[in-house]
């Protein structure tokens, strides 16, 4: 018996027939799913230590469970080698399809390899997977989240377009690191090269933790030079660059970007130590990821309007719009969307301070093919 997935990708408007083809014996991991019977999804997680991914968990299982699927979760705390048996142990436990946020995407080419082998499809799910027969890629435009980042900035420096910086990457494991710094360096290249913007510190934030972004902020200020903004890929990230300021002085002084919307980071924009951070509608992509990931596990098509390079092959892709928010418009973007609760972004925020309290309206999952941006 074979699972078939078929993947129709519509790539600049021109219609492309793909088909992929999984086969794979009965059994436990094989793919196969009996007409009629339990859908089993499983969703392996590089790490849940961060609210943002236990908020895109949360959401996948929600939405599997209202389509009848079961969902099998593993969390690998960051770790490749756990992340590889987490892997193993969904394909024996005889999942139909498997949803991976990798810890390390080349790591995780080896995952993929043994689902191909079992007869199971593959979703990357936020972050890509390099080097392998990968079945979709559902995410956000991550080139354009650094170039928002980016843009934001310079925008909002004292003097905008001119000034001292500090760059803060995510993990270097992590291929949407690479890709938020490529979106940056594209905004940021023919103002450094015209002496505008100066970069007086820059590193990687190693696992994206907080921790690692306020040792590199400390050493920026340790510098002793001046900087205007810090250019953060992340929130959490963002949280660590903020402490090392507040313990300086300098928090609110400084031009802070950062990316998830996270409650803490929308605290800090509503509260001034954070300038902004970009919202990726997690409800969407963790409903769309669910609804298609149980079509994939009954053997029905689905549409994507574009394919990304992976280094081995063109991957059908499936991307979300994003949303740059700051204080501005956070009330009617993270909030209104239901995303993140009005009482707790303004928690310290004294009542004749805030602003009117908007309508939350329920987000829809969205159609695939309608996804990419245009």
């Amino acid at each position: 018996m074979r699972n078939v997935l078929m993947i129709v990708s519509l790539v600049l408007s021109i219609l492309i027939g793909l088909v992929i083809a999984r086969g794979g014996g009965v059994g436990a991991g094989s793919g196969v799913t009996a007409k009629g019977g339990k859908i089993v999804v499983g969703l392996s997680l590089d790490t849940l230590k961060e609210a943002r991914w236990q908020a895109d968990r949360d959401l996948f299982v929600k939405r599997c469970s209202e389509l009848g699927a079961e969902v099998k979760v593993q969390s690998a705390n960051s770790d490749d080698s756990a992340q590889i048996r987490d892997v193993e142990s969904l394909l024996t436990a005889g999942v139909n399809v498997l949803v991976i946020v990798p810890h390390d995407g080349l790591a995780m080419a080896r995952g993929v390899e043994m689902a191909n082998k079992a007869g199971v499809p593959v979703i990357a799910y936020d972050r890509m997977i390099r080097d392998c027969d990968l079945d979709l890629y559902l995410s956000f435009d991550n080139v354009k989240v650094g170039e928002m980042q980016a843009k934001y900035l310079l925008d909002h420096l004292p003097t905008p377009g001119k000034g001292s910086i500090v760059r803060i990457y995510g993990a270097p494991t992590d291929n949407n690191a690479r890709l938020f710094k490529e979106g940056q360096d594209n905004v940021l290249k023919p103002y450094m090269d015209r002496g505008d913007i100066k970069v007086v510190h820059e590193d990687w934030a190693e696992d994206w933790k907080p921790e690692n972004a306020k040792r590199i902020t400390n050493a920026a200020i340790s510098k002793g030079e001046k900087f205007d903004g810090i250019l953060v890929s992340n929130d959490g990230t963002a949280g660590g660059a903020v402490q090392a300021l507040m313990e300086e002085g300098l928090a609110g002084k400084v031009v802070v970007t950062g990316q998830d919307a996270e409650l803490a980071a929308s605290q800090r924009i509503v509260g001034g130590t954070q300038a902004m951070t970009v919202y990726k509608p997690l409800k969407i992509l963790a409903t769309t990821a669910a609804e298609v990931a149980v079509k994939m596990a009954r053997g029905k098509s689905v549409v994507a309007r574009q394919t990304i390079a992976n280094g081995k092959s063109d991957v059908p892709s499936v991307l979300c719009d994003i949303i740059a928010v700051d204080k501005h418009n956070i009330v009617q973007t993270v909030i209104a969307d239901g995303f993140l609760a009005y009482d707790d972004v303004y928690r310290s925020v004294p009542e004749n301070q805030r602003p009117a309290r908007p309508k939350v309206a329920d987000a829809k999952p969205v159609d695939a093919a309608a996804s990419a941006p245009k």
